[in-house]
């Protein structure tokens, strides 16, 4: 069956007939030489206009959509579609991949673009997004990503003048972007009046930060930073398409055919109209333009290429073309001439030349063409249409002959028969219509068989017969001409046929693969001459059959290019082309046919590169009949490594059991055990399914693995080290070239690679995050900086790494089938190979992305599944090891030759100085020279050849070799059965380590009195291992059948072993000699024991439900115990041997009376009163505790309890090992958990005086031995375990500071809502009434007065054109911490408020700001390292964690010029609350308020994220790098501190334990501070201070505090620590504390600052100085010499700021707010001058007119008058109960009217002193008050209410003022009211939720300033009565400005703020005169 390989013979794509022009833009350039790139369908084409020549970039795997040029010109990048796509960036002179970029968009690439200097892409996605990527493309690396817009982007350019700035646009929108750090932030360009706001299809950047762009309606628009600065109206009258700068100028090309040419100012140079010219036709447009000197290339919407030379732009040159809209399904070959016809839904029928690559001919139709066929003379034409009708055309002059229409359904084939006479139409309606040719094509016949549309037909040779295919894939015959169907087989038996374009019939079965029913092939072509067989499919793929191909399945050659359905294909008339044509991508292919003889002397058409995912594996498959798998491949092949539940999953698992279970009740748990035990020895060595995983060190010794351990063993000494970091089966083992480091991959849902140190045990790097299930292979590269691995995922996935780095290099899909190994190229880093399964593949790094080429074989062999590769003397040759013994020699990636190496399959071959060593399933050992020209030496593992010092048996002769290693002047040979060997050179072999072989192992006895124990497994051998330090295996018997379970009778000479198949033997200890053996039951024996005492009788447990005891001296059954309702799993013999406990896999613990056998029932409670012989139950009271919190997923199998009864050890089916206390009651008991057996552990004993524990792994195959270590001996050493997860119920303490903190909720600006109650409708809204006098505009009346007394008059009036941040009073103390720094030698120092960084100088008080922050700033630290002086660091509040500008960011910035050095837009959702810099300086680490609280690990220079992890599920507080580590650090939060390490990418950590301490609890940890010799301090809520050493608590300084200790402080450079706590002052006491650096003295300060309580929340320290922030948000400076304290900075304690009043005349300004103080600033001295406690919450306050007295409005309806001169009590009084909102005296001093929230407002006579009677009220206020003005005359007063509206009353009666007139003619003494038309301007578009809260007129009376709720101060002129007035806008505050002010003359405004508690002063910049 020849069909079973694929055909020798080859197509190549020779020319591609078509271009992209539809939904494409700016897709053709000329390269530098000259060449024109361009892409059509899925390939890159580089045509060569002077040689006629194209080249073809084949990359992709779907449709090209977007091209960007290299500025070089050489390099291009091309974007794809689909599900996955992905970007290369290739050469188009070599056409080769330079770079893959992959694995963030989804959907498509719509636009690219490289920078000024072609190191950087941005890309921008086709997602729901349009996702924006910048890239370091020769890297493969994303620099960063952004949300672009919730619309299309059509075009993205970066700006060449400014770096770091880019600009994209797209529907309705333009956008300004800039690159800091990973943080992309745009700005929308801003259309304004100068033009509309509509779609922008192209743009291009200029010099002076100008942008011009094209616009949807044909005008140009021109840009100035983000505004619109003019337009160029009518530059095309339609869309313009394209825009290309170049020297010269710009070329724009539109939708109206023009293009356009202009200078560099954009002034016009030219017009060319392509519709006039001779080319030109109507609706012809431009999606295209290259101007390069003076030709042009234009690609238009229907596929055209045109250039244009500029001085004759009437004859522009047409370079290619091809069919446009709709589908393309018509192809004809002409009988006798190479050219081919095609017709489409363009309506077009063309004709082109094969040999000149041209089109000859063109004619459009009336209807679109379905398909065509050409008569055998080449004369006529004939076309099916769409509709049904068919036309038939001269071929040489296009003339029609005949059109005819009889059908109404689409004619979908078409032809002639052979003998020139008939025309056979097939038609969708399922007929087939015969044509007489010479009669005018009359009908002749009709054939009706057919149930579906026909979708192929075919004639006989001899014209009598014709065949059909139709949709239901049905094959008919009919007679010709009549059409009748023939039914008879027999008749159409020997039919030779014309031409086989048929997809269903026996000859053509094999295009089908085997269990499909689909029908996705679209057409075949037969080529009876070359024997091959041409289909095209669905898919875009044409393939290359053997014809005729008989069985389904067949192999077959694969050529991709097209990008989605190829609609037809066939071959020429002389079979040397191919033609194929694509439905959607309108392209017509054509490849030249290589037959084979051409193929032996074209090795230069080795298999084209391309990405493995496009050229997927059951290609070019020359598999003949593929070899069966050796039994051992196959069996590892079967092998998964999927589990039900990772070791991943457990801490979510954990989490949802925990919520059910929250209702139950939870008794206080038992401690963990005092006990430890520590791993001590391993028997086991994984080989069934591992190869080339053992190697000797740089000093000798070995390195393995088994189960879930490294193993380091010193031969010398027998002794082993472990590598403990794994929680699963490692897989694979690889080792540095610099034999001290090693790697190992291991299985897992989301599987990592450890790379660890052989001396230190300590991991250097964790790489996780591509591969899933596991990783099977791993190698370094020689110069060990690379490591690859391979994964077992489906297309096992390779990964390129910078392993220190921890940093993903390039990604590629491997293969399908598995692949064994890989192995990097010693000479070329970027090169690399995989072997596995039919798998043999060269590959080359490109960029993120790798290029594999297959090995070509040739016909030296066959395609073989290769074990082993390595590399040669140079970097072409390679050598692998295939499954049938032989050794393939690869030169570049041709098979050179194969030489016969084993009996079976080559299973490992390692490369030495001069030749190579292998090793293979045949057992032997062999050496070859250089070339593998001759065999040197052979060594066969025998048992003879064992030498005396071996620490074992071998099992068996020739065990199966598969892996090997040299060094030290020994080979190191491991073997399948789980042995390792070192073999001398002189041929004695010892064997160094041994274990079970492949099969379960479950059975386990530890020797009654010797330390020695006994094991039986699946793999039928029975063993005795000595656990003294021998550590070997004693003795092994083979048995019958596996064995489930055995023990040693109490005297320790007998042994009884339970058998598989349901009998158990008895044996001699010692010998191993049968003595007994009965067959009594048919399932597996699962657990055997002997009576304590004298061993008198034995019980067996069986999975039959049943327990047999024996009489052991009569050897009968005495007794049979029934009543089980499942198997049983565990058994226990009572003291007396009188009782039996029996447990069962449906749980039943039941009791059995022996020897009878009767069933016995014991009360619960009873049971542990019972002395048993042994403890191995896994259920009752005395165990609850052993069943994890996830039991439901998770089995306990197996528990032993020490002879002491002290502690019961348990294993799991999770791999854990874990001690417990006994008895271990209540649920979830404590434990100490162990990690080294990969998965089940099926058995744990204790041995006779419990100095060691033996565990069993059952997967595993692996016996491991701990040593135990009692309490009180382990100081020595930290434990290996972790203790219980389950965090502690006991709460970690409490304090009201702290659980404010840790419930605060942070809201971002952008959603913040009104902070006053308003309900109705807003000003802008509403509709305006009518107003009474709408007067003409020439009017004898009085001209209307002043709006606004003026204040300073005489003066010129200026407006005020901007706001400059002078001062802020306030600090962010109440809820941060350690956010106050010294800088510059304690001359400044740095601390935030809202989202402003403030740099203040202690000795003027002078501030500078960093306002980049869109948000609250929540954390801050100084970077200490000297060269990075005086950057800081700030993290803010945020939204959703998507990249976009209001995600939480990290800024790092310059604190003396405010630069901004990086921002890092996090994956915190919610905030920022954490950062810290390294020692070196160059790392970050932040915490997130995410509900994982993550934290990540920054490189911030480069905005590269290294490593995040979820921190803890309650709030961490702080985390800080160690002041001498770059890679270690500590968190602390609630309940919760941790230690850290970062390993490459990974972050591995550790829980402080606490065990050590007796009543120690885990309390809630607030502050951290470091001592030399890893010691670590924290600071709890109880005052304690913890000292931890490493990462386990070694002693609590108590009460280091009265209460919480929040900031700790460490000095780098003496080593002093500060902290700082909650605390009363005291004599002794203070907040402050200096300690020396081991926290055992300290010196406590006193704050002077007269609180009750000092709260302090930062402390830091400089030189002399200690700088304290405090929860009362001062920041003061204590001496440390004098402990005096200078108070730098004051603000409120609580807000909001409700009341502001600036002094009349002097700049002075008041505060009020909730926290119950009224505050006098001074702003010239920049400090407080005075507060007053008034001892409730102020809510305003005012100045009398003199500036002599001061009304304060209170919260509790009280207001109060004071004297200013001796802050005296004037006066107070109380009539209302609610809060008093504002408060105002009369200009003239009569009156004060005070407005509060009982919708009043009250009028007091001041005239008639201090007893403040009311006068009167105002009556129906509609809302409550906001804002009061007074009238410049006393007359009237204006008050703005709580629903949207503004009253004015008479003063004092209180009457409501309605006539709008009138109203209109008051002048007012001020203005705050945010209501009124005369300020309908402020408010803005976007205040659904939100509201102007605030607002004050200036002085002058035309500048207005507003503070509204999403926290910015806007600057209007006033009146401003149109809707949404121009303004300028400030930030700075948080969320709600509450109030504003101007201060006296205009200098200032002052903005009061409501969540961040402080007072911004504003410097007015006034325009000039």
């Amino acid at each position: 069956m020849a069909a079973r390989s694929a055909p020798s013979c080859h197509l190549r794509l020779e020319w591609v007939y078509g271009y992209r022009g539809h939904q494409c833009r700016n897709n053709l350039y000329y390269t530098a030489a000259k060449e024109i790139v361009y892409f059509v369908a899925g390939v890159g084409v580089v045509y060569s206009p002077r040689e006629h020549r194209q080249k073809f970039y084949r990359g992709h795997s779907d449709d090209i959509i977007s091209l960007a040029l290299h500025p070089e010109r050489v390099l291009v990048a091309t974007g794809q579609v689909g599900k996955e796509p992905y970007i290369c960036v290739w050469d188009s002179y070599t056409v080769q991949t330079i770079s893959v970029l992959k694995d963030v968009h989804t959907h498509g690439i719509a636009c690219l673009a490289f920078d000024l200097d072609g190191q950087r892409l941005v890309s921008v996605g086709l997602d729901s997004k349009n996702a924006v990527c910048v890239w370091d493309w020769k890297r493969g690396k994303m620099l960063s990503m952004a949300p672009g817009h919730t619309d299309r982007i059509f075009d993205i350019s970066w700006d060449l003048y400014q770096p770091n700035k880019l600009v994209s646009c797209g529907v309705k929108h333009i956008k300004f972007w800039s690159l800091c750090g990973n943080a992309l932030t745009p700005k929308r360009g801003v259309f304004g009046k100068t033009g509309d706001l509509q779609t922008i299809l192209c743009l291009a950047c200029a010099r002076d930060e100008l942008t011009y762009s094209g616009a949807l309606n044909g005008d140009i628009y021109v840009w100035k930073g983000i505004n619109l600065i003019r337009t160029i109206q009518g530059a095309h009258t339609a869309g313009i398409f394209s825009m290309n700068a170049c020297e010269e100028g710009f070329a724009t090309g539109g939708r109206d055919g023009c293009i356009r040419l202009w200078d560099l100012t954009f002034k016009p140079i030219t017009v060319i109209d392509l519709r006039e010219t001779d080319q030109g036709y109507k609706g012809l447009s431009v999606r295209s333009v290259c101007w390069r000197g003076d030709h042009i290339l234009v690609g238009t919407q229907d596929s055209e290429i045109f250039e244009i030379v500029v001085h004759e732009r009437k004859k522009p040159f047409l370079i290619m073309q091809g069919h446009c809209e709709g589908e393309l399904w018509a192809l004809a070959i002409h009988p006798t001439k190479p050219l081919a016809v095609t017709g489409s839904d363009d309506r077009s029928v063309r004709i082109w030349s094969l040999v000149d690559h041209a089109l000859i001919a063109r004619c459009n139709m009336e209807e679109p063409i379905r398909c065509a066929a050409v008569n055998v003379d080449g004369i006529h034409l004939a076309l099916g249409m769409k509709d049904g009708s068919f036309t038939v055309l001269r071929v040489r002059d296009m003339t029609e002959v005949v059109h005819i229409k009889d059908r109404k359904e689409a004619i979908h084939e078409l032809k002639y028969s052979p003998d020139g006479t008939y025309l056979a139409v097939g038609c969708n309606d399922s007929s087939v219509d015969i044509y007489g040719v010479a009669q005018r094509y009359k009908k002749m016949g009709e054939c009706v068989g057919s149930l579906s549309f026909i979708t192929h037909l075919d004639w006989s040779s001899d014209s009598r017969y014709l065949q059909t295919n139709d949709g239901n894939g049905k094959r008919l015959f009919y007679r010709m001409p009549g059409g009748k169907e023939v039914s008879n087989k027999e008749e159409t038996k020997g039919v030779h046929w014309a031409s086989w374009t048929c997809v269903s019939g026996l000859e053509v079965n094999g295009i089908w693969p085997k269990y499909s029913e689909i029908n996705d092939i679209n057409s075949v072509d037969g080529n009876y001459i070359g024997q091959v067989l041409v289909t095209a499919d669905d898919y875009g793929i044409v393939k290359l059959f053997r014809y005729p191909c008989l069985r389904k399945g067949a192999k077959f050659r694969k050529y991709i290019g097209h990008s989605a359905h190829v609609t037809n294909v066939r071959w020429s008339h002389d079979h040397q082309w191919v033609i194929s044509i694509g439905g959607a991508d309108h392209a017509v292919f054509q490849w030249r046919f290589i037959p084979e003889r051409k193929l032996k002397d074209a090795l230069h058409i080795a298999p084209q590169e391309s990405l493995a995912d496009s050229n997927s594996d059951e290609s070019d498959s020359d598999l003949s009949d593929v070899p069966e798998l050796d039994s051992e491949i196959e069996q590892e092949t079967q092998l998964t490594y999927r589990r039900q539940v990772y070791k991943e999953d457990l801490p979510q698992l954990k989490e949802q059991y925990k919520e059910k279970q929250k209702s139950g009740t939870s008794k206080r748990r038992e401690r963990a055990p005092g006990n430890s035990i520590r791993l001590h020895f391993v028997h086991g060595y994984r080989g069934y399914d591992c190869r080339s995983n053992l190697f000797y060190t740089q000093i000798g010794e070995i390195v393995y693995h088994v189960a879930a351990v490294g193993v380091i063993y010193n031969r010398q000494q027998n002794t082993q080290r472990f590598y403990l970091g794994h929680d699963d089966d490692i897989l694979c083992l690889a080792i540095h070239p610099s034999k001290d480091y090693v790697a190992t991959g291991q299985v897992g849902r989301d599987p990592s690679v450890h790379i660890w140190d052989t001396e230190t045990i300590k991991p250097l790097s964790i790489l996780k995050g591509y591969h899933q299930y596991g990783v099977c292979a791993v190698d370094f590269s020689a110069d060990g900086k690379r490591l690859a691995s391979v994964g077992i995922d489906e297309s096992h996935t390779v990964v390129l790494w910078d392993w220190k780095k921890g940093e993903k290099l390039s990604i590629a899909r491997g293969s399908k089938d598995k692949i064994f190994v890989v192995k990097m190229n010693p000479y070329v880093p970027d090169k690399l190979i995989t072997a596995g399964i039919k798998h043999m593949k060269f590959w080359r790094r490109a960029g993120g992305g790798l290029v594999g080429r297959k090995g070509y074989i040739g016909t030296l062999g066959k395609n073989e599944t290769m074990m082993c590769a390595v590399y040669g003397w140079t970097e072409e040759m390679a050598f692998t090891g295939t499954s049938t013994g032989d050794v393939c020699i690869w030169r570049d990636i041709f098979l050179v030759k194969t030489v016969k190496a084993h009996d079976g399959p080559v299973f490992s071959m390692h490369a030495l100085e001069k030749g190579f060593v292998t090793g293979g399933k045949d057992g032997v050992v062999a050496l070859w020279d250089d070339c593998f020209e001759r065999c040197l030496k052979t060594y066969a593992i025998k048992r003879a050849a064992l030498a005396p010092g071996s620490k074992g048996l071998l099992l068996e002769d020739n065990p199966s070799i598969r892996a090997i290693s040299l060094g030290h002047g020994h080979i190191l040979v491991g073997t399948k059965n789980g042995e390792i060997l070192e073999v001398d050179k002189s041929g004695p072999i010892t064997l160094l380590v041994q274990g079970h072989m492949e099969g379960e192992v479950w059975g386990l006895a530890t020797h009654p009195y010797l330390p020695i124990c006994a094991t039986v497994s699946d793999d039928k051998t029975l063993r005795i291992w000595d656990l003294s330090p021998s550590h070997c295996m004693l003795a092994v018997r083979k048995l019958k059948k596996g064995g489930r379970c055995c023990c040693f009778s109490p005297d320790g000479k007998a042994l009884a072993v339970g058998l598989c198949d349901g009998s158990f033997l008895m044996a001699n200890a010692d010998t191993l000699e049968d003595l007994v053996s009965f067959h009594h039951r048919k399932d597996i024996i699962s657990d055997i024991r002997f009576s304590p005492g004298s061993g008198k009788y034995l019980a067996v447990a069986s999975h039959d439900s049943f327990v047999d005891i024996y009489n052991v001296m009569s050897s009968k059954r005495v007794g049979i115990c029934k009543g089980a309702t499942s198997y049983i799993t565990h058994i226990d013999w009572d003291i007396r041997g009188k009782l039996l406990q029996v447990n069962t896999g449906a749980k039943e613990q039941l009791f059995f009376e022996a020897p009878r056998g009767k069933r016995q029932t014991i009360p619960r409670m009873e049971v542990e009163k019972i002395g048993w012989a042994s403890w191995t139950s896994v259920l009752g009271l005395c165990c609850e505790g052993i069943w994890p919190v996830i039991g439901e997923v998770t089995d306990v199998t197996a528990s032993c309890l020490t002879h002491d009864k002290m502690v019961l050890a348990t294993g799991d089916d999770l791999g854990f090992v874990k001690l417990f206390r006994y008895p271990a009651k209540g649920k979830c008991g404590k434990f100490k958990r162990y990690v080294a057996h990969s998965t089940q552990v099926t058995n744990v004993r204790w041995t006779c005086d419990d100095s060691m524990l033996v565990t069993l792994g059952g997967a595993d195959m692996s016996l491991m031995v701990w040593t135990n270590e009692m309490e009180g001996s382990r100081e020595k050493r930290p434990c290996d375990s972790e203790e219980s997860d389950t965090g502690s119920e006991e709460d970690g303490g409490y304090d009201s500071d702290v659980t404010r903190e840790n419930e605060i909720s942070y809201t971002i600006r952008a959603l913040s809502t009104n902070i006053r109650p308003m309900f109705g409708i807003k000003p802008h809204l509403q509709q305006k009434e009518p107003s009474m006098d709408e007067r003409p505009p020439v009017s004898r009346a009085p001209p209307q007065p002043e709006k606004l007394q003026t204040n300073n008059v005489g003066k010129k009036k200026r407006p005020i054109e901007d706001l400059m941040l002078e001062l802020v009073f306030g600090y962010r103390g109440r809820d941060c911490r350690n956010n106050v720094h010294y800088l510059n030698d304690g001359d400044d120092i740095i601390y935030h408020t809202a989202s402003i960084g403030i740099l203040h100088n202690v000795a003027t008080g002078t501030q500078s700001f960093y306002q980049e922050h869109n948000d609250d700033i929540l954390c801050l630290t100084v970077n200490q390292h000297p060269k990075f002086i005086n950057v800081v660091a700030t993290g803010q509040v945020g939204d959703s964690a998507d990249m976009s500008p209001t995600a939480p960011s990290v800024h790092i910035w310059d604190a003396v010029n405010k630069q901004t050095l990086a921002i890092l837009r996090c994956y915190h959702s919610k905030g920022v609350c954490s950062v810290s810099f390294s020692a070196t300086g160059k790392l970050l680490l932040s915490v997130g308020l995410d509900p994982e609280h993550t934290v990540t690990i920054w490189r911030w220079q480069e905005g590269a994220k290294i490593a995040s992890k979820a921190g803890h599920n309650q709030r961490i507080f702080v985390a800080e790098f160690r002041p001498d580590s770059d890679s270690q650090f500590v968190s602390v939060g609630v309940k919760h501190v941790k230690f850290w390490t970062l390993a490459g990418r990974a972050l591995l950590s550790k829980k402080g334990l606490l065990s050590s301490l007796e009543d120690a609890r885990m309390q809630t940890m607030l502050a951290v501070a470091f001592g030399a010799n890893n010691l670590t301090f924290t600071g709890t809520i109880s005052g304690d201070v913890c000292v931890w050493k490493d990462h386990i608590l070694c002693r609590v300084v108590a009460r280091a505090h009265n209460g919480p200790v929040f900031a700790m402080y460490t000095t780098l450079r003496d080593g002093l620590i500060v902290t700082g706590g909650k605390e009363r002052p005291s004599k002794e006491g203070g907040a402050v504390k200096l300690w020396d650096q081991e926290l055992r003295r300290c010196r406590a300060f006193r704050l002077e600052t007269g609180q009750v309580t000092d709260c302090v929340r930062s402390v830091c320290r400089g030189r002399g100085k200690i700088l304290v922030g405090t929860r009362n948000a001062e920041i003061i400076e204590v001496g440390e010499k004098n402990a005096a304290c200078n108070i730098l900075v004051n603000g409120h304690v609580d807000g909001p700021i409700w009341g502001l009043a600036t002094h009349p005349s002097r700049d002075f300004f008041l505060s009020a707010a909730e926290d119950g103080t009224v505050r006098l600033w001074d702003i010239a001295d920049k400090k407080m001058l005075n507060k007053v406690n008034l001892g409730h919450a102020a809510r305003t306050v005012c100045y009398s007119p003199e500036g002599d007295m001061v009304a304060i409005g209170m919260k509790n309806g009280e207001f109060i008058i004071l004297l200013v001169s001796s802050l005296k009590i004037w006066g107070k009084k109380r009539d209302r109960r609610c809060a008093i909102h504002d408060i105002r005296f009369s200009p003239d001093c009569r009156f004060l009217a005070v407005g509060s929230s009982e919708n009043s407002v009250d009028f007091y006579d001041l005239s008639l002193g201090p007893t403040l009677n009311r006068t009167s009220y105002c009556k129906d206020i509609p809302s409550f008050v906001i804002q009061m003005d007074f009238s410049a005359d006393s007359r009237y007063l204006q008050v703005s209410t709580g629903c949207y509206k503004r009253h004015v009353y008479e003063v004092p009666s209180g009457r409501h003022l309605t006539d709008q007139a009138a109203i209109d003619r008051i002048t007012w003494a001020t203005w705050t009211s945010i209501l009124g038309s005369e300020v309908m301007g402020i408010w803005s578009r976007h205040a659904e939720k939100a509201d102007v809260t605030c607002a004050c007129v200036s002085h002058s009376g035309i500048s207005l300033v507003t503070g509204d709720d999403f926290g910015m101060v806007k600057l209007f002129d006033f009146p401003c009565p149109e809707k949404f007035a121009k303004h300028k806008r400030f930030l700075g505050h948080s969320p709600h400005v509450t109030n504003i002010r101007f201060t006296s003359g205009d200098r200032h405004v002052i903005s009061a703020g409501g969540d961040d508690c402080s007072l911004f002063v504003w410097k007015c910049v006034h325009t000039p005169h």
